[in-house]
This record gives structure tokens, sequence and C-alpha cells, in this order.
């Protein structure tokens, strides 16, 4: 399986540095999410994992070479990527827009074929979307738009699919459609899933290995249960927790501890301690 890690990774826009020393592995043919608070480097480290975004130092290595090395065409049939809120081309229909997922496979010369169309007929079918092929992608719902997305995504055919927050502005019954998906296709396909997410529940209840951020930096990894912890989540969000078992999935869930609505709330009138 394709291994893809990060080493020294040091990387940010013009002065400003965001990752700092950044070290990951992303664990082949498993899904990872990555958490952690806003601006901590999430989406930069994955911009960097599908070099759109040239680290100042450190490397990305995908089996074993450089991946500022590996020619771009040739790349793009091992690594897609998931960008937040893609645009799709005004007027372009679902069938149109996962066929271009098909492009890193397309010679200069050579023409679309059988294996192509098998392709995207497999992908929208993975995602059931099958029978909106003919609708204009402006026309369908968040929650489908994403999972068209997500079609592109698999006619490319790579080893390992990034994704930066594929749930965000959906509800949560969509939410959960998406990342029920992605379990789909990484148990049927054996796709490696890294995937940045919000929702630390969501994250630990879908995701294999969980990498936590800190400040540019890796400040834990490793499966849900070794990582989402109180001392993780009073670290990392700065904001104090409980953790229990979720009692549908096994793995661990947080509940935030607020001022307000908690255990020890005071009563009406009463005075803050």
């Amino acid at each position: 399986m394709t291994l893809l890690t990060a080493k020294a990774l040091r990387a940010g826009y013009g002065p400003r540095e965001i990752l700092t020393d950044l070290d990951l592995t992303v664990p082949p043919g498993a899904i990872t999410a990555i958490v952690g608070a806003n601006a901590c480097g999430k989406s930069t480290l994955l911009r960097c994992l599908a070099r759109l975004l040239r680290p100042s130092s450190g490397q990305v290595v995908l089996d074993g070479r450089v991946i500022r090395k590996i020619p771009t065409r040739e790349l793009a049939r091992s690594l897609g990527l998931l960008p937040q809120s893609p645009i799709a081309p005004d007027g372009i229909t679902v069938a149109d827009l996962v066929s271009h997922g098909r492009h890193p496979h397309q010679g200069v010369l050579s023409r679309w074929t059988r294996a192509d169309d098998m392709a995207v007929a497999t992908a929208l079918e993975a995602t059931r979307t099958a029978d909106l092929a003919d609708r204009d992608v402006d026309a369908l719902s968040g929650g489908q738009r994403q999972r068209v997305w997500i079609a592109m995504a698999l006619a490319q055919e790579t080893d390992i699919l990034l994704l930066d927050e594929p749930t965000t502005f959906l509800d949560i019954a969509h939410q959960v459609e998406v990342l029920d998906l992605l379990i789909d296709l990484n148990r049927r396909r054996g796709t490696t899933i890294a995937m940045v997410l919000h929702d630390l529940n969501l994250a630990a209840r879908y995701a294999d290995h969980l990498v936590a951020i800190r400040a540019g930096r890796v400040y834990a990894a490793g499966t849900p249960q070794d990582v989402l912890t109180e001392d993780m989540v009073a670290a990392v969000f700065g904001v104090p927790c409980r953790v229990m078992t979720d009692p549908t999935s096994g793995q661990p869930m947080m509940l935030p501890l607020g001022r307000h609505r908690s255990s020890a709330r005071t009563t009406p009138g009463e005075a803050l301690p």
C-alpha cells in the first residue's frame, strides 16, 4: 500500500509560519482524521501533503519519493484531493464533473476509453449519484454535491484520498451520510483516507487513526482511544470536557463543559463562585 509521510515540515504563507517541524505518517489502508483548533495548521498540512503548498523546509514523501520530484500526472494517479468548498463550472452536469477525475489518466493524444467509462460509472454507483448524472451540479443539495465531488475523486482511482473538511456546511444527516460513504470506500477498495474534521466525536467514531494538531505541530497521534482524552481536549482546544464511551460505536465521546448547563450550574439568583 502507498505510504505518505511528512518529515520536519515547516510551511506557511509569506512571513507567517504555520507548521513547525511537523512529523506525520498517514497509515496506509486506514482512515485518518486530523483535528485541532481553528488556524492550528490542519488545512495547511493537507495542502502540503497534496503538493499545493511548498514547505519552506522538510519533506513530504510518497512511497520513498520526495513528492515535489514526482511528475504531476503521475502524482495525480496516486493521490487525490477534495478541497474545502470546491466550485464547479457553471452549467456542468454531474457526469461531466465526475469525468474530470479521469484527466490524470489521459495522455496528450489519448482518447476516452471503455476503462474511463467504467471508472466514472463505478464512482457514480459507489456514491449513489448515478441517478443524478444528467442534472446540473448547481441544482443539487449540499449533501448531493459533496457526494458528487467525492465521486469525481473516486474516478481518479488513487490509492490515497485527502479531504479538507468534507462535512462543512452539511446538516447532521448529510454529515453521517458522507462519512458512511468514506467508510464504505475504505473497506471495499482499501483506499487510504486522510481528512480534516471539526467534530471530535464524529472523528473518533469514523477514524481508525486520529491526529491532533496544536500550534503547527502534532500534539498526539494514535487510535481514538489513545488520542481523544480530557487532557488532549484541554491542551489543544482549551476546553474542559468529560470523555466517556459512545454507547453506539464503543469509541470515545467528548462532552464539553461550559459555565452554563452543566451539572454544577447555579440556580437562578444564586451568586457565581
